[in-house]
This record gives structure tokens, sequence and C-alpha cells, in this order.
């Protein structure tokens, strides 16, 4: 059985907890989903580059093509992810919307079972409850609306692209260090964000304070400590491990979204939840590590 340090245990609540802000704080910001998308990942981006240029200046010249293209395709993905999701999060509820796109385990497991991965019932019982979970707290939405199953469906998508994210990432982090590697990726992001944006006519600016201070807000929270946490475990746990992490991302976007906005998930999902809960820990104690990083941190 594989154990997990005490510091990536800290480090994946920390991701969890950032990444679990993400929702409530999209659904409150008044501002198009294509131009959350794109200040997110700018913002973030510029954040990083005084740090890459400074730190991993030797690495960045050294890149080969196929490194390059590989963060690039990661972006990419990334790009398609916060697409898809952000709009699904103004056409069905958060719960909904975060327990569906979390599916992104199942994306991967069936790309770890393709390349031959062999996994232990633990790991695939742990999956099927999670799964399960993730289901149940979606509310199905059949009877709300055909709007709301259509945020189903673009989460649904978002799920497909950030599961390719992982896995195309897990593979280039093993060779990149997280602020090379997170630099990139990033500013791709927001490149293909910021072409989408501006084809699809949505504004980017004109904005109030309090939209821009929860743009800020976002990029601190949910990118930096979020998905840039999440960046650098890729180099040191499998992409199906933070995969089945990042599903506790439900019960905290749930629970947050319920005190802010009102969103109160309904009393059947508790049990939906619960199964998240324990469909996680089963894979995490018995999930196969990833390969060792060879980059810094």
């Amino acid at each position: 059985m594989n154990r997990i340090d005490l510091r990536t245990l800290a480090l994946l609540a920390v991701g969890v907890g950032a990444v679990s802000l993400a929702a409530p704080l999209i659904a409150a910001t008044a501002v198009p989903a294509l131009a959350i998308a794109f200040w997110r990942t700018a913002f973030a981006t510029a954040a990083i580059a005084p740090v890459a240029a400074v730190r991993q200046r030797g690495e960045l010249a050294g890149l080969t093509a196929r490194q390059v293209l590989g963060v690039v395709v990661a972006g990419c993905c990334l790009a398609a992810h916060f697409g898809f999701w952000i709009t699904s999060l103004g056409m069905t509820s958060v719960a909904s919307s975060t327990a569906i796109v979390s599916l992104q385990v199942i994306w991967v497991i069936a790309w770890d079972r393709s390349q031959g991965t062999v996994l232990g019932r633990p790991v695939l019982l742990g999956v099927l409850a999670a799964t399960t979970g993730a289901i149940v707290v979606s509310g199905f939405d059949l009877s709300i609306s055909t709007r709301a199953l259509a945020g189903d469906a673009l989460a649904l998508v978002g799920s497909v692209a950030v599961a390719a994210y992982a896995v195309i990432g897990g593979r280039v982090r093993q060779q990149l260090s997280t602020t090379s590697y997170t630099l990139i990726c990033y500013g791709t992001c927001a490149v293909v964000l910021l072409v989408a944006a501006v084809a699809r006519g949505q504004a980017l600016g004109g904005y109030d304070r309090e939209a821009w201070l929860k743009l800020l807000l976002l990029t601190a929270t949910a990118q930096l400590l979020g998905h840039s946490v999440f960046n650098y475990l890729l180099g040191r746990l499998s992409p199906m491990v933070t995969s089945m992490a990042i599903l506790l991302e439900i019960p905290g976007a749930s629970l947050i979204a319920a005190a802010w906005l009102g969103q109160v998930p309904e009393a059947g999902a508790v049990a939906g939840l619960v199964l998240i809960l324990a469909g996680i820990a089963m894979v995490v104690r018995s999930a196969p590590p990833a390969e060792p990083a060879t980059a810094p941190a």
C-alpha cells in the first residue's frame, strides 16, 4: 500500500481549498464567462513571469520543441476546460457543474487502462463510489430546465478537456520545473481564451471595481494557489490520484455556494458527498504513484 507524505497531503488540502472557491466566486462575478477565464490566466501569467525570468531562465532557454509543444497542448486543453466549464456555471447550479466537471477521473482512468495500466479492485471500487456520488450530487437536473441540462453538458465537455490536461501535463511535468511549465501553460491558455472571447464578442473591460477585485481574488486563490499547486503535484502523484483528490472540490464548492449564494444542495446530496469522500480515500490509499520527477520543483 502506498503512503502519501504529510507535505503532499497539506498541499492537496491547500489546492482543494483554493479551487473550491472558484465556482462560487465565478458565479458571483458579473463578467462574461470567457473574459473571466482569460483574465484569471492572464493575471497568473503576469505574476509568474518575473519569477520564471529570474529562477528558470536557463531551463526556459534550453527547452526542446517537443517539450514546448507538450506544454502548449496542455495549455490548449486547460483553455477548453475553462471555456466550457465557466460558461456552464451561468446555466446550471454550482453543485451540479462542479460535480459533473469533476468526473474527469473517469476519462483519466480510461486513458490509463488503454495504456495497459493494471488497476486493483480497491481503485476501481473507489472510482465507482466517487463517480456515483458525483452523479447524486449533480441532482440530475432533468426536472429543472433545458438550460440547466445544456449547462451540465458543457460541464461534461469541460471534464474531458481537464482530463486531457491532467494526462498531458502529468507527462510533461516530469521533465520541467513547476514554474516553467506553469508559465508556458497559463500563457498559452490566456492567448487561446483571448481569441475565443474576442471571437464571441465578449467584453474584456469596462467592469466595475467589485468585478476587478473578484477577478484578482480568483487569480490569487483558484489559479495561483489551486491550479499551480496541482501543477506541482502532477510531478509527484499520478494524474488519477490528483484527479480523485480534486473531487473534494464538490463538497467544498457546494458549502461555499450554500453559505454565500444561497444555493443549498438537496438533502439527498449528503449521501453523494459521503460516497465521494469514501471513493477518494480508497483511491489515494491504493493507486500507484507517479514516476519521480526529473526536474526541480
